[in-house]
């Protein structure tokens, strides 16, 4: 863990332990809205635990830190959460918030992509699109696909995506590709993530790279950007852990950089938590690391929104 992380921590957990001391709650509704913060909006699978027993408490909860909007991460056979689009997008925004984004996707065959049942692809494909039109989301994101074996495969994804992109922009929404890091593996010596992205149109395809799998894949995120400039619409912001966990990120630079990546929105994702054993919830983490993010220089340009993830 690099100085400025371990620094935060001790801060962070002395915050948490006394507010757990004196009120055996975190923060309150009124604590949250003295902090000064970023734009931000909030990808729900960050709440996943509390989200499984209410779905509206977490919601709710993320307004009370006075986040944006939401991403969602549960969408299935027309519906996010069990509920309809309609209702989905109306409990978002009976609470002033709105849907930016949604992870989403449906694989090809995964023995031979070529050979896929395309009637049932097409079938789900605009099942979705309507679905996330009807939610009002802008952007509908892949999240991740199997790990092929070949350019010629890759091939067939590159051109099933530039025609999902093509019916996303027919619908006003737009259409990306999120990365792990076993996409920075190489074919016959070209890189997997190199290949999707000269093969994909740009005016159909984006990329919500991940930063945090960009640098466990071996490779840079700031030179990406500049290999492939205005492609990378989104990003994931992301650590190990808890962002600046790792020391291995380095957020200033990528920050500093989004202009030449064509970066709009940030996504914050936080997968994992050291705090949970010390029975801090995944809500006030959230709610913490807003204290981590204006500590970073070029992140406190309003006019960029902040979603965590």
């Amino acid at each position: 863990m690099n100085k400025q992380f371990l620094l935060s921590i001790s801060i962070l957990t002395l915050m948490v332990t006394t507010f757990v001391w004196c009120n055996q709650r975190v923060l309150t509704a009124s604590d949250r809205q003295r902090v000064e913060k970023p734009e931000l909006y909030v990808q729900l699978y960050s709440v996943r635990e509390e989200g499984k027993k209410d779905f509206q408490s977490p919601i709710q909860s993320v307004v009370g830190i006075r986040y944006t909007g939401v991403e969602s991460a549960d969408y299935k056979d027309g519906k996010f959460y069990d509920l309809t689009p309609g209702e989905f997008k109306d409990k978002i925004e009976s609470v002033g918030m709105k849907v930016l984004s949604s992870h989403a996707g449906r694989s090809l065959n995964r023995e031979n992509p070529a050979s896929t049942d395309w009637v049932s692809i097409w079938k789900w494909r605009d099942t979705a699109i309507a679905a996330h039109k009807a939610a009002g989301t802008e952007y509908l994101i892949t999240a991740s696909m199997p790990r092929i074996t070949s350019l010629k495969h890759l091939k067939v994804y590159c051109d099933y995506y530039n025609e999902i992109g093509r019916k996303c922009k027919e619908q006003g929404i737009r259409f990306g590709y999120h990365n792990h890091a076993f996409e920075y593996v190489e074919f016959d010596g070209v890189t997997w993530y190199d290949y999707m992205i000269e093969n994909t149109d740009p005016d159909l395809v984006l990329y919500q790279m991940d930063v945090y799998w960009t640098v466990k894949g071996g490779k840079r995120p700031v030179e990406y950007f500049k290999k492939y400039p205005g492609r990378f619409e989104i990003l994931h912001i992301k650590d190990e852990k808890e962002l600046g966990e790792s020391g291995m990120v380095g957020f200033d630079a990528i920050l500093k950089s989004r202009a030449i990546a064509g970066t709009k929105h940030l996504v914050v994702e936080i997968e994992k938590y050291y705090f949970p054993p010390f029975k801090v919830s995944s809500l006030d983490m959230i709610t913490l690391l807003i204290f981590y993010l204006p500590s970073i220089e070029h992140v406190s340009d309003s006019t960029h929104s902040y979603v965590m993830g």
